[in-house]
């Protein structure tokens, strides 16, 4: 094993035990709860496999889900993200392909990597509770709960990501 599969790993087990250890028990104002483990899939370098990336995103929700209880949305919704994250990051970037030589977020520009972690963590917190309460006469309760929980997860992700950049 290189330095990079341990890193990846260390940070795959790392978010998963900061999430169900400490994240899954803080309902800031009753009902927001941070969904950090998402930042794997934001981190997790551009140039690899994709299908590898999708194996380790369902993996990752499922994990979350077997301890949360939570019969299967945070795998679906990381699973999803996982799979769309790169025509985001094309949208995002204005160009029809990415450049590969670009292996990780931190060489892109700041504010492209904010608006990249915003929709994927809107689209990835939509599913979320699409699935959890599943009904058109709950839509308003979905969208306020996908609104203000991702406002505090993009926070805490751009903490981390702004901790992580002055690191490399």
């Amino acid at each position: 094993m290189n330095k990079d599969t341990l890193n990846t790993i260390f940070f795959f087990v790392g978010l998963i035990l900061l999430q169900i250890v400490v994240l899954n028990h803080i309902n800031f104002l009753g009902y927001i709860n941070p969904f950090l483990y998402i930042l794997f899939i934001f981190y997790y370098p551009i140039k690899k496999i994709n299908f590898q990336l999708i194996f380790l995103s369902f993996f990752l929700g499922l994990s979350i889900d077997i301890f949360s209880n939570s019969g299967g949305i945070n795998a679906a919704a990381t699973l999803f993200i996982a799979f769309i994250r790169i025509p985001v990051l094309k949208s995002v970037m204005g160009k029809r392909e990415i450049d590969y030589s670009i292996t990780n977020i931190h060489k892109l520009p700041y504010g492209k990597v904010f608006v990249y972690i915003i929709i994927l963590t809107f689209i990835h917190h939509f599913i979320v509770f699409g699935l959890e309460y599943f009904k058109w006469n709950d839509f308003g309760i979905i969208i306020s709960k996908t609104l203000l929980t991702s406002v505090f997860t993009i926070i805490l992700i751009m903490i981390s990501y702004t901790f992580i950049a002055r690191k490399k």
